[in-house]
């Protein structure tokens, strides 16, 4: 074991001291300050525990490119990584091998006449927003601030504006991308329009993104912040009412919402937060009413403000110095009349399986009702497609899951209950589906910015979509580097 580990750190130090000297890539190596500081920006503490041989920090397309040639020339493991934000541990982390850091691809150019902006990976999304602030337009990014933009994009991007422009991925109109041969290439849809395809939520399988052209939209202030409630056994079945019905009756496709509660196990303190956006200074009476009305919330922070203001003020649910794990699964709508026993089921389900490891220390469980109305995937399909390729014959629920706890040693633990919990919930969806409560043969994806690592994203695709997948990936990495050399969600074999 002690051979091994010694010379599984020579050859991580290989690459580190090649690119050293052969570049002037920046570089920094454990103990130095700032990769000290790189580390404790990762959402999940036990992403910043795992320790690589260096970190690199390309600034522009040709560094990333000289650092896949040398890689390429080894057989050492690496990670790239752009906010952080994903919490399965090797995905954007790495223990032993080096680290590619995109934080100094940080590139916002606006271009007004075309309504485009370059935008790069290194980015995290209030970045973004602040780039724009005053300028009269948006991207289509991400609900929270914090959340970095080159994870969030190759997994599709949901997005408060999503029923209007569709998914992040939607909104690209070409890829920069570094293949394994370290060539780069700019795609579009046009030039490469099957690689284009596979890159929108085709994760990392492909090459490593340096920027993305996106198509940018009109927009000034905006209306939106939280709301909390106590999650008393009433507000409880109002909120999944409330939520159900925003779902099938999404008539305003300027409204976004995210219905998320939260239980801190130790003290039995259960609350629901919801998420409310208005595109638009103020919503229109009706639009939120139903969420309004359920009771007296104990917090209110809604108001006029910029997007800029509202992504940053959404911060405050990235609560960093804890472990973070996340599990996800998608459900059919139920109508109105089946809607409160089967919303109520799925929430017993997560109140059942959570209240196990109430006594892991620190633990905080959470469960976010985020919808996919039939609206969204019009747009999307009417944007080009995806790899998500929702249709629009039903409404969807996207459930997240998250479990937080303070120690990793915890770790084994709360990863059966995550298991336990999407895994009961897809036993759920499919006795309803059984007896005729949901649609029978609803087509359910599982969203890949929320998924857990042993979660079968590619598997739950369309089989076309899945074979394209395996026939771009046979095209532009026939030695596989990205899929042994790197984790992620990868395309399984045929």
């Amino acid at each position: 074991m002690a051979v091994a580990a010694m010379g599984a750190m020579a050859l991580a130090q290989s690459t580190c001291d090649l690119v050293e000297s052969r570049t002037s890539i920046e570089m920094h190596k454990r103990f130095q300050p700032l990769y000290t500081s790189e580390q404790t920006e990762y959402w999940s503490t036990a992403c910043g525990d795992l320790k690589p041989s260096c970190i690199l920090m390309p600034t522009t397309t040709e560094e990333v490119a000289a650092i896949v040639s040398i890689l390429a020339a080894n057989n050492e493991s690496f990670a790239i990584k752009s906010g952080g934000h994903n919490p399965n541990n090797y995905f954007a982390s790495i223990d032993g091998g080096p680290l590619i850091s995109t934080k100094n691809l940080d590139q916002v150019i606006l271009d007004p006449k075309t309504q485009t902006a370059r935008i790069g990976p290194g980015n995290r999304w209030d970045e973004v927003s602040e780039a724009l602030d005053g300028s009269g337009y948006t991207a289509v990014g991400g609900r929270i601030g914090n959340v970095g933009v080159g994870g969030y994009m190759l997994g599709g991007g949901l997005s408060f504006m999503s029923t209007e422009y569709g998914w992040a991925a939607n909104s690209v109109l070409e890829f920069e991308l570094v293949l394994a041969n370290s060539s780069i290439v700019h795609v579009t849809e046009s030039n490469h329009p099957d690689l284009f395809m596979a890159l929108k939520g085709g994760g990392n399988n492909f090459g490593i993104v340096t920027s993305y052209l996106l198509r940018v939209y009109p927009q000034g202030d905006v209306w939106g912040g939280n709301l909390v409630f106590d999650a008393t056994q009433d507000v409880t079945k109002a909120m999944l009412a409330a939520v159900r019905d925003f779902t099938e009756n999404y008539d305003d496709d300027k409204a976004g919402i995210i219905v998320t509660a939260e239980r801190t196990l130790a003290t039995l303190v259960d609350i629901w937060v919801v998420f409310l956006y208005y595109n638009g200074p103020e919503p229109p009476a009706g639009v939120f009413d139903k969420f309004f009305d359920i009771s007296k919330f104990k917090l209110n922070t809604c108001k006029t403000q910029s997007m800029h203001s509202l992504l940053s003020g959404n911060n405050w649910a990235v609560i960093k110095g804890s472990v973070y794990t996340i599990g996800t699964e998608t459900m059919p709508l139920p109508n109105e009349a089946n809607g409160a026993e089967v919303m109520q089921k799925i929430y017993d389900h997560w109140v059942e399986v959570s209240d196990k490891v109430k006594f892991v220390p620190g633990v905080v469980a959470s469960v976010a009702f985020q919808p996919l109305p039939k609206g969204l995937a019009k747009v999307a399909k009417a944007k080009g497609g995806d790899m998500l390729d929702f249709d629009a014959d039903i409404d969807r629920i996207v459930l997240e899951l998250d479990y937080s706890f303070i120690h990793n040693s915890a770790y084994d633990t709360i990863d059966k209950t995550m298991r336990d919990t999407y895994g009961g919930f897809k036993t759920i969806v499919e006795d309803y589906q059984d007896s005729g409560l949901l649609p029978k043969d609803a087509y359910l994806p599982l969203f890949q910015n929320d998924c857990f690592y042993p979660q079968d994203y590619f598997g739950r695709l369309r089989p076309e979509k899945l074979a394209l997948a395996r026939r771009v990936q046979a095209e532009v990495d026939p030695n596989g580097f990205w899929k042994t050399r790197t984790a992620g969600f990868k395309i399984p074999s045929s």
